[in-house]
């Protein structure tokens, strides 16, 4: 399992261009940025990327790079709970 990992490009004023950069190292890891996601509000308030098109978003940054971690490790619990 492969988590995808999208970005907005009008949302990187918030940070998330480091946390993408950094996810982007990770070969595991599908990451892709868009021009625009569709959530403007969330966008314009707070850094945001959708893991596997699930909202996750953090107060900076660098939070945002931890909760899209934790996320993932969830995302990999459950595939090795159910056996794929």
């Amino acid at each position: 399992m492969r988590p995808i990992i999208e970005f907005c490009a009008s949302n990187m004023h918030n940070g998330t261009d480091k946390v993408m950069k950094t996810l982007e190292q990770n070969p595991e890891y599908d990451v892709v940025e868009y021009g625009c996601l569709g959530n403007c509000g969330q966008c314009y308030m707070e850094p945001y990327a959708l893991v596997n098109g699930e909202i996750i978003s953090a107060q900076s940054g660098e939070q945002l790079l931890e909760a899209i971690c934790n996320k993932i490790k969830e995302i990999e619990a459950m595939y090795d709970l159910l056996g794929d």
